[in-house]
């Protein structure tokens, strides 16, 4: 057994997975040890200013320092950290860089839309055993803060086509939903946004040929946990479950009916994600109306098991 450590720092949230691996590439390979998120939201302002604040650099070096020391304590033979979208945009990202190499002894991959959305898709497809050995198109989606990706492949052939969108939850809601609850006007301006992105994501994949539809990251997660109706957050319950477009539409309209507050309580809402969820949850219901999608297959396992599976 190899103990290795990923780490994926998005616009959103940093997360780490230590695991065992045992030399196979497929996530049946990986025996987590420890799994971690914290939002500490290291793109707030990036769409608007184009500079990563030194507020969210810091509070990404400290949730970064505990993830460091965890990764000490327990014996981790190699490490990958991957940065997306938030640090792909900024004009300071090397600020940024220098902090992780001083806090973790490694420097971040800056990874391109392109690389990020193969990881997303390894990890997502070798994580669903339906879909592990299929030989059909299955299109992945990771909804993220900063970005949206598309990925079309399978898990003999690989990925095919994919392509990075700069939209997701923190950039929608920064971008449009700026009350609380957004105006009628605000979403309608947000689904316009989003349908020309997906648009010009269609010119790169070819999305009508896909057999299933498959949707990673917090967002898809939350909204399939309000949907099945579960008093708390249960990721074996979440992962593979399936959500029809009726289903998704419905939670999308009451997150964008309620205040903040209200989102909050909900009781599988995680803190960090409750001011942009609304936005999120746009992004996939505008995502499944355009690609006529009837449900939604929903894995916990995404890029962040494609990174430590890089790592075998």
């Amino acid at each position: 057994m190899t103990r290795v450590a990923g780490i994926d720092c998005g616009t959103n949230s940093i997360r780490l997975l230590i695991a065992d691996a045992d030399g196979t590439a497929d996530a049946a390979g990986l025996v987590d040890v420890h799994r971690e998120m914290r939002v500490v939201r290291l793109g707030e302002g990036v769409d608007r200013t184009g500079r990563l604040a030194p507020a969210a650099i810091r509070r990404t070096e400290h949730a970064l320092a505990d993830y460091a020391g965890l990764i000490r304590q327990t014996g981790v033979e190699r490490v990958r950290m991957v940065a997306t979208s938030a640090s792909r945009d900024a004009a300071n990202a090397e600020d940024f860089t220098a902090m992780v190499r001083q806090v973790l002894g490694v420097a971040p991959e800056v990874i391109t839309g392109l690389a990020e959305a193969e990881l997303s898709f390894v990890g997502a497809i070798t994580g669903l055993p339906g879909l592990a050995s299929a030989t059909g198109p299955v299109l992945v989606t990771d909804i993220g803060g900063g970005s949206t990706e598309l990925v079309l492949g399978n898990a003999t052939g690989g990925v095919r086509a994919a392509h990075s969108m700069d939209v997701g939850c923190v950039r929608m809601t920064e971008r449009h939903l700026r009350d609380d609850p957004p105006t009628a006007a605000q979403i309608k301006a947000t689904e316009a946004d989003l349908r020309a992105a997906l648009e010009q994501a269609a010119v790169d994949v070819p999305v009508a040929e896909a057999d299933r539809f498959v949707g990673v990251a917090g967002t898809v997660t939350t909204i399939a946990a309000i949907a099945l109706r579960l008093t708390s957050y249960q990721p074996d319950a979440i992962h593979g479950s399936v959500i029809g477009y009726a289903e998704v539409a419905e939670v999308t309209e009451r997150l964008l009916g309620l205040r903040h507050a209200e989102r909050a309580r909900l009781p599988v809402m995680h803190p960090g994600r409750a001011d942009v969820i609304g936005g999120g949850a746009l992004v996939l219901r505008t995502m499944m109306d355009f690609l006529g999608a009837a449900e939604v297959i929903v894995s916990e396992h995404d890029i962040l098991d494609g990174i430590a599976l890089s790592l075998i």
